[in-house]
């Protein structure tokens, strides 16, 4: 066995001489491109849709979108999460009204509660992704502000 085979993770300069290689390393979660003030905003972006369990109907769209319009110019990221947490509370707040007026087939009885647990489920791995300084695109979403 030859040194080259050896050591897969250098590499030969034309002097001869071995070099290790060295591979760049993307920024991991959390990292310092995005301030902890812009990052604590984007969480409460997504948590404002909990709003809804207090103000039933409007709660869970009004509450991020006062948090993402009051902060949106001041961190960029903060508006682009701001923008995925609106559209997604809307495009639930549509699945929801579906569910409802499906309850009259009962469909509707099983979907409505489903729609609930998902906009539950997506909404903490948002906020928590958000805290992280993550980039998450909420699926199941309807791009209704671009």
């Amino acid at each position: 066995m030859t040194k080259k085979e050896q050591t897969p993770q250098s590499q030969e300069n034309p002097s001869g001489t071995e070099q290790p290689c060295v591979e760049a390393v993307p920024p991991g979660p959390g990292s310092k491109e995005i301030n902890k003030d812009a990052r604590q905003w984007a969480m409460f972006c997504h948590l404002a849709g909990l709003a809804g369990l207090l103000i039933p109907v409007i709660g869970n769209i009004v509450a991020p979108l006062i948090i993402w319009q009051i902060k949106k110019d001041e961190h960029p990221f903060v508006d682009e999460q701001g923008k995925g947490a609106v559209n997604f509370q809307i495009s639930m707040s549509i699945y929801m009204a579906a569910a409802g007026l499906l309850c009259f087939a009962c469909v509707g009885f099983f979907l409505l509660p489903a729609v609930v647990i998902v906009d539950l489920i997506f909404l903490l791995i948002a906020a928590v992704k958000a805290n992280n300084g993550e980039h998450y695109r909420y699926p199941l979403t309807i791009r209704f502000i671009k």
